[in-house]
């Protein structure tokens, strides 16, 4: 493990890892949202009409469930340095796509391949976990994740300049085309410039790559429980798509999609017990074993934190507008801060729980994000606009350390499935976001922020059940040989 100091201002060794994954996430999250700030341009150029805007939208988030938990084990088996690399440069090829578009179905299949580009954040959680002392893990992590997040803040900045300068009707699509050409090469660039571990250290594989590894009986059947939010989540963006809602899919074909997501489920249970049997007819040693109920409490955790995150980003201009009567350019403007405050908040929130504990960080952070929304739930026109964007910003602090906190636990829990444990964390937020956005659809903005303030709550009673992270975790090296691993 890398022993220089922690200093952001290095930019070799450990920092130097640090600074290439964030900016990696970075760019992966530019990609992801290079679509909202240029829906208008888009529009213009195919008359699409606002059940098609919208389901570009779905379509946008609908693979990043899935592949946040499959990139979570292709990067424990095969290692962030490769992955990471992998992913940029390929994701790269439906961002072209979706730049040179002729077509509204060309538009959704590439924008839904695209999707996956979402998964990226997993991979560096357990690439900066392998660089950095469990003391600074969390203001590690939180920096990664943080600054990474921007990203989507910057292409609502930038993009819409970038396609005012090509001009013309394509002017979209050179802004769009930039950021995947930048994908490319931040790929070649990621994969000669770093390694998994420092020199010396040893990058632990889980045994088996089908499945989560679990060390007891009744986290079994947790696990399992705990996948079936995720299906749910896909089967509501299929009934999105379906004439009930935009009709872009006919009932036949969600139908198939219901059917294909029932069939993957059992397959994936399949995959469980494969992987896990053993727990079954054997006791697994103490040494080895690890509490998935840990795993549980993130996932509810990154679901209302993350998850609401996403959901009000996509609203909060909206309610600007009309609460306050603003144009949609200062709404927006108003809107942006709540990304913008991911730079400090979400290190702010690694850092608070590297140095007061992981579990009294989140508990304190959760109670905050529940009061942040609940206050949020009763701005009204009588409100002043400044006292509405303080509580919008106080609220979003809370939301975003909350992320970081979360994820400062995460590589703790068993360093050798951290990229599984993030995939399946990550995927919740996704979750989250797709739940939220349906409440939305379906009640006003005021109920909507006390239903996630709601959630907070039941986050907070969850987090009583979680363990805080002490002594050391057992590891399994290349050679059989038992590791220990600090990590309290």
């Amino acid at each position: 493990m890398s022993v220089d100091k922690f200093n952001i201002f290095s930019f070799t060794g450990k920092m130097k890892i640090l600074h290439l994954s964030w900016f990696a996430f970075f760019v992966t999250f530019v990609v992801w949202f290079n679509l909202a700030p240029m829906l208008q341009a888009i529009q213009e150029t195919f008359g699409l009409t606002k059940a098609q805007i919208t389901t570009l939208l779905v379509l946008n988030v609908a693979l990043t469930i899935p592949a946040r938990v499959i990139i979570g084990m292709l990067t424990d088996k095969f290692g962030p340095r490769l992955v990471y690399s992998v992913l940029l440069i390929v994701m790269a090829f439906p961002c072209f796509a979706f730049a040179l578009a002729d077509t509204y179905t060309q538009l959704a299949i590439s924008r839904f391949l695209l999707g996956a580009i979402g998964a990226g954040f997993v991979i560096g959680i357990r690439m900066v976990s392998e660089w950095f002392p469990h003391k600074e893990l969390g203001t590690a992590e939180g920096i990664y994740g943080g600054w990474g997040n921007f990203g989507s803040a910057a292409a609502a900045f930038t993009l819409p300049t970038i396609a005012l300068m090509f001009g013309g009707d394509d002017g979209w699509r050179y802004a769009v085309g930039i950021t995947g050409l930048m994908s490319f090469v931040i790929g070649f660039i990621y994969y000669f410039n770093t390694s998994d571990t420092p020199k010396g250290s040893t990058y632990f594989k889980p045994k088996h790559m089908g499945a989560m590894e679990i060390t007891s009986k009744g986290d079994f059947f947790f696990l399992i429980f705990m996948k079936i939010p995720m299906y749910l989540a896909l089967a509501v963006l299929a009934w999105r798509l379906s004439p009930a809602k935009v009709n872009m899919l006919s009932a036949d074909v969600v139908n198939m999609i219901y059917a294909a997501l029932v069939a993957l489920f059992i397959y994936e249970v399949s995959l469980v017990w494969k992987v896990n049997k053993k727990v079954f007819s054997e006791t697994i040693p103490a040494i080895h074993q690890y509490k998935f109920k840990q795993v549980a409490v993130l996932n509810v955790l990154y679901f209302a934190t993350f998850g609401s995150e996403l959901a009000v980003v996509s609203m909060l201009p909206l309610f600007f507008s009309e609460t306050f009567s603003l144009t949609p350019v200062l709404a927006g403007m108003l809107a942006s801060g709540y990304a913008f405050m991911n730079l400090m908040s979400r290190p702010g929130g690694g850092m608070i729980s590297d140095r007061f504990g992981r579990k009294k960080t989140l508990l304190v952070l959760t109670a905050g994000l529940a009061v942040g929304y609940f206050l949020m739930s009763h701005v009204e026109s009588s409100w002043s606009l400044v006292l509405a964007v303080t509580a919008v910003m106080a609220c979003s602090f809370f939301v975003q350390a909350g992320e970081g906190a979360v994820f400062a636990v995460v590589p703790l829990i068993k360093r050798s499935q951290t990229g599984q444990i993030a995939g399946m964390t990550g995927a919740y937020g996704n979750v989250g976001a797709v739940v939220y956005l349906l409440v939305y659809s379906m009640v006003d903005a005021h109920t909507f922020f006390m239903v996630i303030a709601a959630t907070a709550v039941v986050g907070f009673i969850a987090l009583l059940f979680l363990e805080e992270p002490s002594g050391e975790i057992a590891e399994v090296d290349e050679h059989g040989q038992v590791q220990m691993i600090q990590v309290g």
